[in-house]
């Protein structure tokens, strides 16, 4: 803590960016790219990431101006801050990238995944799963007499709990989306 007893490296809720860039602490960033969408261009920016051994958290792509033949890629990594700036310089550097954005430091932002989760349930379980689910706001979207299909929006750390709490009622299998964000207010 600094004096001002300001957690080092918080800079969501700062007009300053505290983030020490020498810092040894691993950080989680979600980044923002727009690309133009043709082919290759994915596998340019994950070659970048896995030639240079940067892991890949989560990652999704959308066509977001059919007009414009640009699309979205949203990737969310893990690094120091070293590695993270490092990322972001050789991202802007590939042909076919109009924009990166830093949507951890760059202010507030929102982030929602999309999970499906399928749940084998008789009796008791099968009651507490649909419980959870009410909870959680999941919605059913198959039911079996011995299974369940649940779909849950909302934040990776909810998707995670709310497998957590399925998985001893008979959790089977889980499909995620990947994270989509936006940063808040009315400029992009």
């Amino acid at each position: 803590m600094s004096a001002l007893k300001i957690k080092k490296g918080s800079s969501r809720k700062s007009a300053y960016d505290l983030r020490d860039p020498n810092s040894d602490v691993i950080e989680r960033h979600t980044l923002a790219i727009v690309v133009d969408n043709e082919a290759g261009v994915l596998a340019r920016v994950i070659g970048l990431f896995s030639g240079r051994g940067y892991n890949i958290e989560s990652l999704t792509v959308a066509e977001v101006d059919h007009l414009g033949h640009l699309s979205r890629i949203t990737i969310v990594t893990t690094g120091t801050p070293a590695v993270i700036e490092q990322i972001k310089a050789q991202l802007g550097r590939i042909v076919p990238v109009h924009d990166v954005h830093d949507l951890t430091v760059e202010g507030p932002a929102v982030e929602r995944e999309l999970a499906l989760f399928k749940v084998e349930g008789a009796g008791d379980k099968r009651v507490e799963a649909l419980r959870l689910a009410d909870i959680f706001r999941a919605n059913v979207v198959d039911s079996t007499l011995d299974s369940f299909v649940f779909e849950i929006t909302g934040t990776t750390e909810k998707i995670s709990a709310f497998a957590e709490l399925m998985r001893p009622l008979g959790l089977i299998e889980v499909a995620r989306t990947g994270v989509a964000a936006l940063s808040r207010g009315a400029t992009g």
